[in-house]
């Protein structure tokens, strides 16, 4: 089975993206290792290469919702956008959640991705 959507939960310690079909969910979760540059003394080294992690675990998906808080949101989306476009073409939507438990991500991507279908006028099985 061909697994054609994703939905990812990250921040900025963590990531879980969840790779879904019909009856099938597959985890991939990625987890940020501090390491503080010493040019810069800073983590912004190490945000790049977790956000670079996560779109890693991205690749081979055709369609994703991206969810988390909204600093991470944004954090990523912003690294996405600048330094991933390849992987931006394949989101289809940023939303704001609060921590949900792995059986919330999946309905609320199932949800989010039959709206989408319907708006592109692919039948939706009911």
């Amino acid at each position: 089975m061909s697994l054609f959507h994703a939905v990812a939960f990250v921040d900025h310690q963590s990531a879980q993206v969840l790779q879904f079909g019909a009856e099938e969910v597959v985890d991939k979760s990625v987890h940020q290792h501090q390491k503080f540059t010493r040019q810069h003394h800073s983590g912004v080294r190490t945000e790049h290469e977790f956000f670079s992690q996560v779109c890693d675990a991205l690749d081979g998906v055709a369609e994703v919702l991206v969810t988390g808080g909204h600093t991470g949101l944004a954090d990523f989306r912003h690294y996405v956008d600048k330094h991933r476009p390849q992987t931006a073409k394949r989101i289809v939507a940023y939303e704001v959640v609060d921590h949900p438990s792995e059986n919330q991500l999946v309905a609320l991507a199932r949800k989010h991705f039959v709206k989408i279908d319907q708006m592109r006028g692919i039948p939706v099985p009911k």
